[in-house]
């Protein structure tokens, strides 16, 4: 049987490779009730994922009456700090995520997270779920300091270079994701299921799936350029 073609695997976390949606939205709205502001819909929630804590209280607090500069700091740490003691009730994987881990593990694949959430909360709420030493490496949106985050391509090549370089994809569920990989010069994989800001079709990625499952195929096809959006 040939080789698997990539080495290292990354993964978005929040909308890609864990459901944080329903915890996030206690979080949001916690902070919200704090400004006096209408909570968020659960089903609205996952508008505002993506950039980390600050750019979805930004883009909730933009839609119910504006920031209050002053005011955004402190309210950002109360979200933050709430999410922290509250991160794990009701996040798990997207179906077949598991088993696509296993999978991986079979093949040899080094798998790493990079993520626009703080590398603090990320390595917590592994913790709590009793899987980060699934992960070779775990780079968050504060990792390498302001203005590094994706969609830049910064932090995946540091996800590359701490897994030892070779040949890696990344998957992910937003723009944020698939503009990094690309500027990364990194194949990407869109899934359909996650926190989508722009339909998954519409992302640029080089291939979308629809479940885990399809996940390792996909990668194939995509390290024997057979596959492409």
């Amino acid at each position: 049987m040939a080789s698997f073609p990539y080495n290292i695997v990354g993964f978005d976390l929040d909308g890609t490779l864990l459901d944080t949606s329903r915890d996030l939205c206690v979080a949001l709205n916690h902070a919200l009730a704090l400004a006096g502001r209408p909570p968020v819909p659960f089903a609205d929630v996952t508008r505002h994922v993506g950039g980390g804590a600050a750019q979805m209280l930004r883009s909730a607090l933009t839609e119910s009456g504006g920031v209050d500069e002053a005011a955004f700091d402190g309210l950002q740490a109360e979200l933050v700090a709430f999410y922290a003691e509250n991160i794990a009730h009701h996040t798990a994987f997207f179906p077949g995520g598991a088993a696509m881990l296993d999978a991986l593990d079979a093949h040899g694949v080094k798998i790493a997270i990079a993520t626009n959430k703080k590398e603090a909360l990320a390595v917590r709420l592994f913790e709590e779920l009793g899987i980060l030493h699934r992960f070779a490496c775990v780079i968050g949106g504060d990792t390498l300091g302001p203005g590094r985050a994706k969609p830049k391509p910064d932090m995946l090549h540091e996800m590359v270079a701490r897994c030892g370089g070779g040949t890696a994809a990344f998957v992910g569920d937003t723009t944020f994701d698939v503009g990094a990989a690309k500027a990364a010069g990194l194949p990407v994989v869109a899934v359909r299921f996650g926190f989508n800001d722009l339909p998954a079709d519409d992302l640029g990625a080089d291939t979308v799936i629809d479940h885990f499952d399809e996940l390792v195929p996909a990668l194939e096809r995509l390290g024997c350029g057979k596959d492409a959006a």
